[in-house]
């Protein structure tokens, strides 16, 4: 009688234990990395070489060190592994131990077992071994395997997550996977393409989502941009910020708390009566320029002014955005000094900022600009929103003053330059006194000038002996202080150089302006109403 060392069942013959043998090696398939087990041989062959390839290599390598000698049978048509190894060192050394014969007849003659599967000895006999081995090459094993040691954690194949340990690899394995492990081998590469697929999906998702949330942040922050610019981020009005502007300047020494309360008080009774203070206004400009080109500027052929006009400058209430209503002052000044606007503007008195803000929402309650109105939320008043040519437009049509406004969309000349804009100003003003003496000082009012971020005042044209043209612009950054020295007798040419603006200093990419023609009547003013719900403008070229 033969009995097994594996199971101890007992045989008749030695062909009998042999066959009992084959049965053990063919249902002990389990897998020497992670104990996975009851799987068919092909599977447990892809599970090897995809689960486990580099610990597979690092177990051949090792088991070579250790005189594990691994050869190909000459049948290459089954292309069985044939595994050798030593007698005195076989793990499994086929009969019972204790027969001797036994033993030496289940060996070939080379001393080596022939095996019909990849992998599929005796797992205790084989774990036996490798730490037997481990122990005489002075390998310790950490909190696992000694593969885990080497390479890290386990990876699953299927999901890619990281388990600590080979076990816990394994239940993940057949809880989380258990429907893929059935999948033939013909299908696993479909799986793992579909797997990559899905990653791809979820890397460009992921990529997708964090550019529109970049795209959302950096609009946001641009509208906040355009709002603090444009004034209307609800930071205050002309009010608040004249009062906050001026603590900064007692708080730095600059201005005496005397001096604080009593500008204060000037402030409130001019908003409360709706009209400017007067404290930015500088008068007499038209007439002093008419003297100085009468006794001087030897190189001008002939200058066109504007009718009398008074410059306005920004205050600590409007600093950085009050340009548009300063130059509506200036415009409004010169109108109310003539005589041809007394029916449409009897009784009125140059306003102060937040009055024109008023003034300009009652032009949209009227019906004009909605498109407009819409744009600024249909309001003004508290706050320090832009105007241009459009609210300038509509607010001078509701107190029935004709104008147009005349578009100078793109460059007419080299170099960025505006030629059509200086010639249309030319042809505005000499069409009064073309011939006349060298200064003509004509009835036509000022021209409202807007470009990108700032707008002036255009109050004449000159033109040289060389026939260059050079218009005359009152800018209201321009502060009181400078406009006076244009008041002296004797003025220096340099005084004017802030005025002269040559066709070199005028390059932006557009320009707009608004020129006054006269006065509307009621009729004509409700045509213009109508007109302004699709607001169109002359454009040059």
């Amino acid at each position: 009688m033969l009995s097994c060392d594996i199971c101890g069942e007992t045989v008749t013959s030695e062909p009998d234990m042999k066959a009992h043998l084959i049965v053990h090696l063919e249902n002990e398939i389990v897998c020497p990395f992670c104990k996975l087990s009851g799987v068919s041989y092909d599977e447990m062959c892809f599970h090897i070489e995809t689960a486990h390839f580099e610990q597979n290599t690092l177990e051949r390598n090792f088991e070579r060190i250790n005189t594990v000698q691994f050869g190909t049978s000459d049948n290459k048509k089954d292309n069985t592994l044939q595994c050798g190894m030593e007698v005195n060192s076989s793990i499994l050394s086929g009969c019972a131990s204790n027969h001797p014969k036994n033993s030496s007849q289940c060996l070939t003659k080379d001393n080596t077992l022939k095996h019909e599967t990849f992998y599929s000895e005796n797992l205790t006999e084989s774990r036996k071994f490798l730490k037997s081995r481990e122990k005489q090459s002075g390998l310790t094993e950490v909190k696992g395997s000694i593969y885990e040691t080497t390479y890290g954690p386990p990876e699953c194949p299927f999901c890619g997550k990281i388990e600590e340990h080979s076990e816990d690899m394994e239940t993940h394995v057949k809880t989380t996977h258990a429907n893929l492990l059935d999948i033939p081998l013909e299908g696993m590469d479909r799986v793992q393409c579909s797997g990559d697929l899905q990653l791809a999906h979820q890397l460009q998702q992921e990529e997708d989502r964090k550019r529109r949330s970049e795209e959302s942040r950096q609009e946001i922050e641009e509208f906040q941009k355009l709002q603090r610019q444009y004034g209307l981020d609800n930071s205050g009005g002309y009010k608040q910020q004249q009062l906050r502007n001026m603590e900064i300047e007692v708080n730095r020494g600059r201005m005496p708390p005397s001096e604080f309360h009593r500008r204060k008080a000037d402030m409130m009774e001019s908003l409360a009566i709706g009209i400017d203070d007067g404290k930015t206004k500088t008068s007499g400009i038209i007439e002093a320029l008419h003297r100085y080109y009468q006794n001087a500027a030897t190189d001008v052929r002939q200058v066109w002014l504007s009718s009398v006009v008074d410059h306005f400058h920004s205050s600590l209430g409007d600093k950085g955005w009050g340009c548009g209503y300063r130059n509506f002052q200036m415009l409004l000044s010169s109108l109310l000094q003539n005589d041809a606007y007394d029916d449409c503007l009897k009784g009125m008195s140059v306003p102060c900022i937040p009055k024109i803000q008023s003034m300009i929402e009652d032009a949209w309650k009227e019906g004009f600009d909605p498109q407009g109105a819409s744009q600024l939320n249909n309001r003004l008043q508290g706050t320090k929103a832009w105007i241009g040519a459009c609210e300038v437009y509509i607010l001078l049509t509701s107190l029935r003053v004709k104008c147009h406004i005349v578009d100078f969309h793109k460059s007419t000349g080299p170099l960025g330059t505006h030629p059509r804009l200086f010639e249309w100003i030319l042809n505005y003003y000499s069409s009064e006194g073309e011939g006349s003496p060298k200064v003509v000082c004509t009835s036509k009012p000022p021209i409202y000038l807007q470009h990108q971020g700032h707008s002036r005042t255009v109050i004449g044209i000159e033109e040289k002996k060389n026939r260059t043209l050079c218009l005359l612009i009152l800018d209201p950054g321009c502060p009181s202080r400078e406009m006076q020295k244009l008041l002296k007798q004797d003025v220096e040419a340099s005084s004017l150089k802030q005025l002269r603006k040559s066709m070199g200093n005028l390059k932006h990419k557009q320009y707009q302006i608004v020129a006054v023609e006269g006065a509307l009547s009621p009729e004509e003013k409700v045509v213009r109403r109508q007109d302004s719900q699709v607001f169109t403008a002359e454009k040059i070229p």
